[in-house]
C-alpha cells in the first residue's frame, strides 16, 4: 500500500499529498488492529473503571477545575478530533500559549504528576480509541501549534498523518516526554520509524514494552535547565 505524507490545508479540509515511501501494512491487518483496539479498550476501561473513580475525586479535591482535560489534536488524514485526558494541570494553564512541560513544571498538580508518572492521566483516551479517533499504538497526537513547528525541522513530518494517532508509540516507550522542541523533533525520528515499518506484531511488542513501563513507572528527564518558554 502507498504510503503518502497528508497535510490539512487551512480550515477547508483540502488534503495535499505527495508521495515519499511504501507501506507493507494490508487491509487484514487493519481490520484485526481496530478489532483488537476495540476490544481493548472496553476491557481497560471496564477493569480500571474504580481506578478512574479514585482518580476523579482526588483531581476535584486538588483544584476547582474539571475532571477531564480537553484538546483538539490532529488525527489521521490531517482532521483534528478532542482528545480525552484526566486533568493534570492547574486551571488555566497555558494562559501565555502552548508550552512543554517538564518535570518542574509548577503547573503540574502533585496528583497530575502521579498519573503522568505511570500515564494514567491517559486512561480517557481508551475513549476515543473506541471513537475511532485513536489507537491503541500508533504517533503521539499532536496540537498544529507543535505540527508546524516540527515540519520546518522534518519535512517528513506529515507521514504521520497516514495513520491514527496512538496512546502509546515507539517514541513513547524509548524516548517519553519531550520538553523542548529538539526533543520532539528526536522523538519524531521514532515515530516515522513505526509509521514505515508499522505491523501487529510490532504493535504488540510497543504494548508489552509499554505495560513493563507502567509498571516501573515511567522515568522523566531531570535536568533543571530545561527551556520552559512558550514554543
Amino acid at each position: 500500500m502507498e504510503l503518502k505524507a497528508k497535510t490539512a490545508i487551512g480550515n477547508t479540509g483540502t488534503i495535499q499529498e505527495k508521495t515519499r515511501i511504501t507501506s507493507k501494512t494490508n487491509l487484514w491487518e487493519d481490520y484485526f488492529k481496530r478489532l483488537t483496539d476495540i476490544m481493548l479498550s472496553i476491557i481497560t476501561l471496564v477493569v480500571t473503571s474504580p481506578v478512574s473513580l479514585f482518580l476523579s475525586i482526588m483531581i476535584k479535591l486538588s483544584d476547582t477545575g474539571p475532571v477531564l482535560f480537553r484538546q483538539e489534536r490532529i488525527g489521521k488524514d490531517g482532521i483534528p478530533f478532542i482528545m480525552l485526558k484526566f486533568r493534570t494541570m492547574y486551571r488555566n494553564a497555558e494562559t501565555n500559549g502552548p508550552m512543554l512541560s517538564n518535570p518542574f513544571d509548577s503547573r503540574v498538580t502533585p496528583v497530575g504528576r502521579f498519573m503522568r508518572r505511570h500515564k494514567l492521566d491517559e486512561l480517557p483516551n481508551f475513549i476515543n480509541v473506541i471513537r475511532g479517533e485513536m489507537s491503541i499504538v500508533g504517533p503521539r497526537p499532536e496540537r498544529e501549534f507543535y505540527l508546524n513547528k516540527l515540519r520546518n525541522l522534518n519535512p517528513d513530518t506529515d507521514l504521520l498523518l497516514n495513520v491514527k494517532p496512538g496512546i502509546t508509540c515507539i517514541g513513547q516507550v524509548k524516548f517519553g516526554y519531550a520538553t523542548n522542541m529538539t526533543e520532539m523533533a528526536e522523538r519524531l525520528l521514532y515515530e516515522l520509524e513505526y509509521v514505515k515499518s508499522r505491523s501487529f506484531g510490532l504493535d504488540m511488542l510497543v504494548m508489552w514494552q509499554t505495560l513493563l513501563l507502567l509498571l516501573r513507572g515511567r522515568k522523566e528527564n531531570t535536568n533543571p535547565t530545561i527551556n520552559q518558554s512558550p514554543q
